[in-house]
């Protein structure tokens, strides 16, 4: 596979809750209002150490997208997705951007989120099914 190499970002950063790999910082937040099937979901403009997996079309809440599964290059985790295209007008915002899974990143403080099995997924963004 090769030499690995991993780019430490500064600043507040989200980081795989596995390995602490460094994945994306904060100002790079497109949204927060995304869903998943663990709850949040956050979309980043660009994200760092993960390699992109097979694209696939894939439906969700706003309509199919071309999508690939992101993976953590510290342990192998999926962290979230790639949308590569989208479908329709009002969706083509989000290609080339990154989701990645509250459920699988630590916050910049540290923090970890827990799934709430209560919580109510849904809203204007939700988008994993």
């Amino acid at each position: 596979m090769g030499r690995l190499f991993v780019v430490n970002l500064e600043g507040k950063v989200y980081s795989c809750k596995h390995c602490r790999t460094h994945l994306a910082l904060y100002e790079d937040i497109v949204s927060k209002s995304f869903h998943c099937r663990h709850g949040k979901a956050y979309l980043f403009n660009k994200v760092s150490n993960v390699f992109v997996g097979v694209k696939e079309e894939r439906p969700m809440m706003t309509g199919t997208h071309v999508v690939a599964d992101i993976f953590c290059v510290g342990c192998g985790s999926i962290v979230g997705w790639k949308y590569e295209t989208a479908y329709e007008k009002s969706q083509k915002y989000k290609e080339g951007k990154s989701v990645l899974e509250r459920f699988k990143v630590s916050g910049p403080d540290g923090s970890s989120y827990w799934v709430n099995h209560e919580a109510h997924v849904g809203g204007s963004d939700a988008d994993e099914v």
